[in-house]
């Protein structure tokens, strides 16, 4: 991939997007080590505190003006890096200008807990959440789930999980996620060497969790969101991929197949942008339109 393949207003801030050689052993195990130390931020108008449940950690961004909404997010980082804290402002943000109650989970990474740990950790999250529904002034019948990149793909598996335990999403918001596997095992993906998340790094990060070679038959329910055949049931869907990334054909496939089993779903193709755009060019005018569309519909959603 050639720079001229990207929006020239998002080229002043490819110098912040990440670029790691997940490769190499000892990268992997020093972005794992100071993923815990990424530092939060506050954002005017919003309450942020923590929570535990068992061993998980989450943050809860509170507003100032609640409406009774809630949104359980996860964070990206193929799955090896990050943690909840990185996206305190995006929460905050959303948290203020949605009303919607945030609660941001810190999944154990797959360097040191392989699948199913982070879906658990999302589960576990996501109870005690309801749980406490009522603490935070928020109706456990309007709580959606979202997620970006890594985290948009658990999104995904913990909808369809939660689908099958019987409970009640109120709608499912996807950034860019991170749904199938088989991408990283078609190694002709290589060839293209996508800007801020490459298909090297995307073998690396599904080898890790899955603890074996990613493109096997079948896997266990919920390791991957894009082999779940029956689609139908899952909520309302809001999912965005850019034309020249790596996940494009992923998630454009999943809005399909969401769609053809007769879900609600309100699909979001960005031209000409890298990766994870919004968190890394969050202050570009192709960011905040994008995050303006999308917390529009998250609020009709969680109404």
């Amino acid at each position: 991939m050639r720079l001229d393949d990207v929006d020239p207003t998002l080229l002043p801030s490819l110098r912040f997007a990440p670029v790691l050689d997940l490769e190499n052993p000892f990268v992997r195990w020093l972005v794992g080590a100071a993923s815990p130390l990424i530092p939060g931020a506050r954002v005017d108008g919003v309450v942020r505190t923590t929570a535990r449940v068992g061993d998980v950690r989450l943050r809860v961004h509170r507003p100032k003006n609640p409406t009774g909404a809630g949104l359980l997010w996860i964070h990206g980082g193929g799955l090896v890096l990050g943690s909840a804290a990185m996206d305190d402002r995006f929460c905050g943000e959303t948290a203020r200008e949605t009303g919607a109650v945030v609660v941001s989970v810190d999944y154990r990474l797959a360097q040191k807990h392989p699948f199913p740990a982070a879906i658990d950790d999302c589960r576990a999250a996501w109870g005690a959440f309801v749980t406490r529904a009522p603490q935070l002034g928020v109706d456990p019948s309007r709580i959606a789930v979202g997620g970006q990149s890594a985290g948009g793909g658990l999104a995904a598996a913990l909808v369809q999980r939660l689908h099958d335990d019987g409970a009640d999403v109120a709608a499912q918001w996807l950034f860019c996620p991170m749904l199938d596997d088989r991408t990283a095992a078609d190694r002709t993906h290589d060839e293209a060497a996508h800007l801020v998340w490459n298909n090297r790094s995307n073998l690396v990060g599904w080898s890790t969790y899955l603890r074996r070679p990613p493109g096997a038959p079948t896997l266990p329910p919920y390791a991957a969101a894009a082999r779940r055949d029956d689609l139908s049931g899952l909520p309302p869907t809001w999912i965005y991929w850019s034309d020249i990334e790596l996940f494009a054909a992923e998630d454009a496939d999943y809005a399909r197949r969401l769609a053809d089993a007769g879900v609600a779903v309100e699909s979001v193709v960005v031209p000409r942008a890298a990766h994870g755009f919004e968190a890394w060019a969050r202050d570009t005018v192709l960011a905040k339109d994008l995050l303006r569309g999308a917390r529009e519909w998250l609020r009709a959603a969680v109404a």
